[in-house]
């Protein structure tokens, strides 16, 4: 049996799997965090309860794991004592207050390395020499080994980690006033780095020595629950907001910092890029509604006359970077159903330029698509996209980035000799997705109508618009 804990914005999630991916027990708790503008923020006893509670649903009637990994959100952090104790908020990934920082810095604002400045800053911890940076998921597993424990290099690259050299850059921190002693041990995902303790075992009802395995981001985790491991393949992650990891043979290379590479355990390289467009947007727009009730409604208007960038929360990272950028509607829904189709299609739009943005950066891109994230629930959803990609998608059975933590354990735990043949053991294909031509060629006037809107505000530059353009005319 192989866990994985996932913390995501809106709640945590825990799965326990078994050998072939059957899914033996499951549980969630609901997250809740700070916003106010750009700000957001979360409590790290929060998630520490949140994992409590989904643990003991996910093991109330399954036998123990032999080992779990957790991801996190990308991008998220604070900074605690030398004993794992948080000592700030939680800084999300989208939280927007480090943009002098980030300048600073030559990174994104949604980069944990900024962020680090900015608490530096705000909290008064000086040099830093009685502090330590924690990830999200450190957090979590310094709670259930009774210990802090090295951080993974997945969850340190937006610190500022660099995995070609496999080591923290200390002289270009050192210019940036962060000394050595901040920065954690770092190991590889996939790695056996400690056991879960006895008072952990007490409160979230895992078995006092189940083996902790290193893992990656929720993106990464996503990735590996798809089973898109080899070099070509793609995997697209919409929930709140929407992530593209992909597998290539070498680093995707990308000056203007829209993408950056995580590695696997195995030495290939993860290129990707994080959207604030998702289902956030949704939320935002029609709190409290029925989505499924809405996607039936939505059939009528598509293609809705109506085009939306529909970003959760102001600032974009991918496929273009803009702190400035904030949503919009080129033009006015008659109806909520013809507003709630716009938002599906906008998104779908924007996952399509971020496609043409890593061809453009010449990123191998032929290979298996699949969708995973909450927004599969959503069978109207992934059928929109994929005939606004107008390429095949592949649905897993089980696509969240739990499961992809339950491979990494299985991996971490010496089951398999590689994270691709777990993968390949415990990944479940439930069906494929083929797009139509004729709703493929509805939304080519959409898309670059979009193109068009997104370069005129400053956001797009003009070789990315240019070449979407291009790609348009050889679909």
């Amino acid at each position: 049996m192989w866990m994985g804990i996932d913390l995501g914005t809106q709640s945590v999630r825990a799965v326990v799997a078994g050998d072939r991916g059957e899914i033996l027990g499951s549980g969630s708790a609901p997250l809740a965090g700070r916003r106010d503008g750009v700000r957001h923020e979360q409590s790290p006893l929060d998630w520490w309860t949140a994992v409590c509670a989904a643990s003991r649903q996910a093991l109330r009637d399954c036998p123990p794991p032999r080992a779990l990994a957790v991801c996190a959100t990308s991008g998220t952090v604070l900074l605690g004592d030398r004993t794992g104790r948080p000592l700030t908020p939680g800084v999300m990934y989208d939280d927007g207050r480090a943009v002098t920082e980030a300048a600073r810095a030559r990174t994104p604002p949604s980069w944990a390395l900024p962020k680090v400045m900015w608490l530096l800053k705000e909290y008064g911890a000086g040099a830093g020499e009685t502090v330590r940076i924690m990830h999200q998921a450190d957090v979590v597993l310094a709670r259930l080994a009774g210990t802090p424990l090295p951080t993974d290099s997945s969850h340190a690259l937006k610190t500022g980690y660099d995995l070609e050299r496999d080591a923290w850059p200390h002289r270009m921190f050192g210019k940036l006033a962060l000394p050595e002693g901040l920065f954690p041990d770092v190991v590889r995902p996939g790695w056996q780095i400690g056991e879960v303790g006895r008072a952990a075992a007490a409160e979230t009802g895992i078995p006092a020595g189940t083996l902790l395995v290193s893992g990656m981001t929720d993106g990464c985790a996503a990735q590996i629950a798809s089973g898109a491991l080899t070099v070509g393949s793609w995997n697209s992650v919409l929930g709140t907001t929407l992530v593209l990891k992909g597998v290539t043979s070498s680093p995707v290379a990308d000056r203007a910092g829209v993408v950056y590479n995580h590695r696997a355990p195995d030495g290939l390289w993860l290129p990707g890029g994080a959207s604030g467009v998702g289902g956030g947007a949704l939320t935002a727009a029609f709190p409290g509604v029925d989505p499924a009730r809405m996607d039936a409604t939505a059939r009528e208007h598509e293609p809705a006359r109506v085009v939306a960038y529909p970003l959760a929360a102001p600032g974009e990272r991918f496929p273009f970077v803009a702190p400035e950028a904030t949503g919009f509607l080129l033009g006015e829904p008659a109806t909520d159903a013809e507003h709630w189709a716009a938002l599906l299609t906008g998104v779908g739009l924007v996952e399509r330029l971020c496609l043409d943005y890593l061809d453009l950066l010449g990123a191998q891109l032929y290979g298996r698509l699949t969708f995973t994230g909450g927004a599969v629930r959503s069978g109207y959803w992934s059928r929109l996209r994929a005939d606004i990609l107008g390429r095949p998608v592949y649905i897993p059975q089980y696509s969240e980035p739990a499961l992809g933590m339950a491979v990494m354990a299985a991996y971490g735990a010496r089951a398999t000799t590689t994270l691709q043949e777990a993968a390949g053991r415990m990944v479940r294909l439930r069906h494929v997705l083929r797009p139509h031509p004729v709703r493929t060629a509805w939304y080519t006037e959409p898309y670059l109508t979009l193109v068009d809107e997104l370069e005129r505000r400053g956001w797009l530059p003009g070789p990315v618009a240019a070449h979407a353009r291009t790609r348009t005319e050889k679909s």
